[in-house]
């Protein structure tokens, strides 16, 4: 790319001719990068060549781009699409221009994808940067006999934010306390009582079979909407709901969990590259949801027991699942990663990772002790939308999700395989390989092992599965 004009080591950036970078801006273009975007890749890749102006460019490893891509990566008004445009030039020069054999084996995937900051309603931060009014139901959002005006509104938010008081007290998931509040909302909206006190088991019992008739909802939509309901009268106002009776429920059928074969999910992973493949192993290998896996800390691997705890997870409780040995060695090179950006978010004045208020207050130095830090962090650092502090948080739960949904594609799998799936693939292989249920169910977290039962579907033992009559023949 650059056999027309040479150049001394120490030689900056900016004392290429004019012709090199028109030459470049060609390149760029038959690279599929648009016009409109051209401008700022040739930017880009000027800002990363003279931020080493004893280096030349063909002497780079994957040492410099990480140590670029970390400065970078400290500019905390940087918006993710910015980062990812920056990675994505770096690459083009590297892969395409000068066509270096390492950069082939660089993760530049995570980079980008790992970029996207965490909204400041995000479930892992989200309870610390609300009070208790923030973020009620959209009345937008709320149809026919469920819209209320403005003023029953204000009416109801006193009740509404009581809900929200005690979920937090209970100390609920952020998502589960949403979706309470969602319904107990609807709930109120769709009687309209002067005074919500005043309702009880018959108007929950109508409420419920409206679901079924008029919003033709699932039966795990009704039972949802039945949780929050009764967490309203028996928890918030200590209420016992009446016996409902029996009530009109849902007649759409609950779907089976999609599970992957032992062949699909090796086809997947050989469309995973890097911390994606390492992440996905996880979700399949020890049986994680997709928050648990992004959310999971350094603290929380242990290596001589090959186990991962995973901390509070859903339904409040701590568990431990197994590492899978062909992840292990992978996994220390991460750490290992995030143990040398760690260091040097230090030396640059960051380093403090998120932890909620009451840990933060009992161990006030923890947030930038390196065992308290994401296995899988954020590829640039972010501003707390509350206090200003500047952290860096979790890799956004998007980035893993989207880049599944492409390796399922390019796999030529049709299923509808999400990163859940992985989860439903290793209860089932676990089953189908001889594991009891109960050891299935204490690995998964389900309280109860009616839930666990629903992937004995596929299993091929007597009295769950059938050999066909035509095979008989």
């Amino acid at each position: 790319m650059d056999k027309k004009h040479t150049r001394s080591p120490a030689e900056p950036a900016t004392s290429y001719p004019h012709e090199f970078w028109e030459n470049y801006t060609l390149f760029l273009v038959k690279q599929g990068i648009s016009q409109k975007y051209v401008t700022w890749y040739v930017l880009r890749t000027k800002q990363y060549i003279a931020y080493f102006p004893d280096q030349h460019i063909r002497t780079h490893s994957a040492q410099q781009v990480e140590q670029y891509l970390n400065k970078v990566g400290h500019e905390v008004h940087m918006k993710a699409w910015q980062f990812g445009q920056v990675v994505d030039a770096i690459r083009i020069l590297f892969c395409l221009a000068l066509k270096k054999g390492w950069a082939n084996d660089f993760d530049w995937e995570y980079w980008s994808a790992s970029a996207k900051k965490l909204e400041a309603d995000h479930a892992t931060v989200a309870r610390d940067y609300t009070n208790a009014l923030d973020g009620l139901e959209d009345l937008e959002m709320l149809e026919g006999e469920e819209r209320c005006s403005n003023e029953l509104y204000q009416r109801y938010q006193p009740a509404i934010a009581e809900v929200v008081k005690v979920a937090r007290l209970k100390n609920y998931a952020m998502r589960t306390e949403k979706t309470y509040r969602g319904w107990i909302s609807r709930f109120f909206y769709f009687h309209k009582p002067n005074d919500v006190h005043d309702l009880a088991g018959k108007e929950v019992k109508q409420y419920l079979e409206y679901l079924v008739l008029k919003r033709n909802v699932s039966v795990s939509t009704q039972k949802q909407a039945l949780n929050a309901l009764a967490f309203l009268f028996n928890q918030v106002w200590k209420k016992p709901l009446d016996d409902l009776g029996d009530f009109i429920g849902s007649k759409r059928p609950r779907k089976l969990p999609v599970v992957l074969s032992r062949d699909e999910v090796r086809r997947i992973f050989q469309h995973l590259q890097g911390t994606h493949h390492l992440m996905t192993g996880l979700l399949y290998g020890g049986g994680l949801r997709l928050m648990e896996c992004v959310t999971l800390r350094i603290l929380d691997v242990d290596f001589d027991y090959n186990q991962l705890l995973i901390r509070n997870a859903k339904g409040f409780k701590d568990r431990i699942v197994p590492l899978p040995e062909r992840f292990k060695e992978a996994l220390k090179q991460q750490i290992a990663f995030v143990e040398r950006r760690h260091q040097l978010d230090l030396k640059n004045g960051f380093g403090e990772v998120y932890l909620p208020d009451a840990l933060g207050r009992k161990y006030q130095n923890a947030a930038k002790e390196l065992r308290w830090q994401y296995v899988f962090p954020s590829s640039g650092v972010a501003a707390d939308p509350r206090s200003g502090v500047v952290r860096r948080h979790h890799m956004h739960e998007t980035s893993l999700q989207k880049i599944i949904r492409r390796a399922v594609k390019q796999a030529g799998i049709t299923k509808h395989a999400t990163s859940h799936t992985f989860r439903h693939s290793f209860a089932t292989h676990l089953l189908e390989s001889g594991y009891d249920i109960r050891t299935v169910q204490e690995l998964l977290g389900h309280s109860d092992v009616s839930t666990t039962m629903i992937y004995t579907h596929v299993l091929n033992t007597p009295g769950i599965s059938v050999r066909s009559p035509a095979d008989m023949i």
